[in-house]
């Protein structure tokens, strides 16, 4: 039994295990009910009294060599493998890198955001509303006669169940919503979305985005609007920019213009971008019709104010030398990924 015993004992000195699944085989052999250790427990039954103090000694000796060894190698494998996550889980700086596509704004968000910004820098407040609307603010109180053309279903999308409503046609409803929450003064631009009926080409598109602009209070003039347009159009397109108002109509100004910049691309000598003019026209605007700030309970004869409007598309046009609207909408990778710099 002692030579037994001696042989286990030089069995769990030299073992070995790399993995746990062979540290708990070990020590199933040696130490489990069925295992070699306690079967010589059993066997110490038989030993003769003489000889059971050495006997038991070296038992005891052998049961806790074995522990003892399961346990270290155990914690062992256990170390090992806390290393190798550790060594995983730390990045390797000699791995080339990955360089993640970044993300850009749109160009149209590029350009509303300059927009907005630069009204904001003279007191400008942006105002919201909702794109689909009813009569009254898209057309009625903007001074819309009944015949008006803008009015037909060439040039509005209607709601077939109600035709007064519509999906708005310009944000100068939003401008009504504000003159019928609020009296004077009133400084506020109006950015959005906006919907026409309109066959889609190169030039024009059923969506676009505006900004338009309001400002009533005492004794606001066609001056007034003109330095505030000619401030706006020198901060968009440069201190040499010039402006020109050209004579026009809209129902809700009187007097009303046509506002063109000088090309930036040529200086004002002429180009194809500005049809070999030196102009190129970027809004509509004039003073608010004194019908419209009565429709809106506003004291036409106290008050006055100046409004208008830009589209977003045509600014963004000039500025990147875009020449088709479609590019806008079509959401090319190619396209968008150039304005990556933009902010």
């Amino acid at each position: 039994m002692l030579d037994k015993i001696n042989a286990l004992l030089e069995e769990v000195k030299a073992f070995e295990a790399n993995t746990p699944e062979e540290a708990e085989a070990f020590r199933v052999k040696m130490l489990s009910k069925k295992g070699e250790i306690p079967a010589l427990f059993q066997d110490f039954k038989s030993v003769a009294p003489e000889d059971r103090k050495e006997m038991g000694k070296k038992l005891n000796e052998l049961k806790q060599a074995a522990t003892e060894k399961v346990n270290t190698v155990k914690a062992q494998i256990e170390a090992a493998e806390g290393s190798r996550k550790q060594a995983e889980d730390k990045p390797d700086m000699t791995m080339p890198v990955n360089f993640w596509p970044i993300g850009s704004r749109h160009p149209l968000s590029v350009i509303r955001n300059r927009i907005n910004n630069i009204f904001q820098r003279i007191g400008f407040v942006i105002s919201e509303g909702p794109e689909i609307e009813d009569d009254w603010h898209n057309f009625s109180a903007l001074n819309f006669p009944e015949e008006h053309p803008a009015r037909d279903m060439q040039d509005t999308f209607f709601v077939e169940k109600n035709p007064d409503i519509a999906l708005r046609t310009h944000t100068s409803s939003v401008q009504v919503r504000v003159m019928e929450s609020q009296q004077p003064p009133i400084r506020t631009i109006s950015p959005g979305r906006v919907f026409r009926n309109e066959a889609i080409s190169a030039r024009a598109h059923c969506i676009f985005h505006q900004v338009e602009g309001l400002y009533i209070d005492e004794a606001v003039s066609f001056a007034d609007m003109k330095q505030t347009l000619l401030y706006f159009a020198r901060e968009m397109f440069g201190e040499e920019t010039k402006i020109r108002l050209r004579p026009s109509f809209f129902p809700f100004t009187e007097p009303s213009a046509e506002m063109d910049v000088s090309c930036t691309l040529c200086g004002g000598k002429g180009c194809p971008v500005c049809k070999y003019s030196g102009w190129i026209e970027i809004m509509g605007c004039g003073m608010v019709d004194p019908n419209v700030l009565e429709n809106c309970n506003i004291d036409s004869k106290k008050y006055t104010g100046y409004a208008f409007g830009m589209g977003i598309e045509r600014i963004a046009m000039i500025i990147y030398q875009i020449h088709d609207l479609r590019m806008f909408f079509e959401n090319d990778l190619r396209f968008l990924k150039q304005f990556e710099a933009a902010n």
